[in-house]
């Protein structure tokens, strides 16, 4: 089981998301840019899309297989982005996955959000192994993964099909024994 918690970062709290957060989820992951640098975000982003994915946490937290936080800043409690952890427990690793609302871009925000994620999941978590992919195209996603420790471990070439286009994803992956707390 994983604990739904809350993690302090110096400028940010990551919490678990609530059902009020849906309208902010929807203006932010609803903008094109979010979904075009993303798998699974949908374009356009619907009402309702956002309270069944917030919906589908808590069962997730319970069996052990998710760990999602909205990010939100400290100082107002903003909702910036979300991150979180699909986590496979029978291979003790996790994908980490991250995005950041349009207005709240270059400030920093999925780098320090994801170092403390990545910390939770090999020190509370006992995570062994934590990846991320990102599409080739998207070189400021592979500079947060190479920010927090990740290693950029090879390119998937036309692995996913996304909007009528065969995209790359590169794979940058952190093991424990590898990790710098």
């Amino acid at each position: 089981m994983v604990t739904r918690c809350t993690i302090e970062t110096s400028r940010l709290i990551l919490r678990p998301f609530q059902l009020s957060d849906a309208s902010e989820v929807r203006r932010l992951a609803g903008e094109r840019e979010i979904a075009e640098n993303t798998l699974s975000i949908p374009h356009p982003y619907e009402e309702g899309m956002a309270k069944e994915w917030i919906a589908t946490h808590e069962e997730g937290f319970r069996n052990g297989t998710l760990a999602n936080f909205a990010v939100t800043r400290r100082d107002n409690g903003v909702l910036v982005g979300a991150i979180g952890l699909t986590i496979f427990p029978e291979h003790q690793r996790a994908e980490l996955g991250y995005w950041i609302g349009l207005p709240y871009w270059r400030n920093g925000y999925a780098t320090e959000a994801a170092t403390d994620v990545i910390r939770y999941g090999f020190v509370e978590l006992g995570l062994n192994r934590i990846y991320a992919y990102h599409f080739v195209r998207n070189p400021a996603s592979g500079r947060v993964l190479r920010k927090v420790g990740m290693q950029r471990e090879g390119c998937l070439r036309k692995h996913v099909h996304k909007w009528g286009v065969f995209e790359d994803l590169a794979v940058c992956g952190l093991v424990r024994a590898d990790y710098a707390q």
